[in-house]
């Protein structure tokens, strides 16, 4: 299991950047609506749900830590990063 979470860490951090940059409006909250019953169903099917959520907080936390290393690393080489909560809509401008 371990190994599959490490591997797996470099996607979940590309698809979470995905959704925080093209997907707005509902289509953003469909998204994180599925993504939500995909953690109540695994939840649900485990046996050891205590642990499965200590994992997902863990793992949520260098989720976390590595976005906002990504994003100081990306303000240093002089990137201008905006960030909008679900359901905001970037203004409408030509980048």
């Amino acid at each position: 299991m371990k190994k599959i979470l490490e591997e797996l860490q470099p996607l979940v951090i590309a698809l979470t950047m995905t959704m925080a940059t093209k997907l707005w409006g509902g289509n953003e909250l469909s998204v994180l609506a599925v993504i939500r019953g995909l953690i109540l169903a695994d939840l649900s099917l485990s046996v050891n749900r205590k642990e499965m959520i200590k994992l997902m907080d863990e793992e949520s936390g260098k989720l976390a830590k590595a976005l906002a290393d990504t994003f100081s690393a990306m303000r240093k080489k002089g990137i201008t990063l905006h960030t909008f909560g679900p359901g905001v809509k970037p203004p409408k401008i030509k980048s």
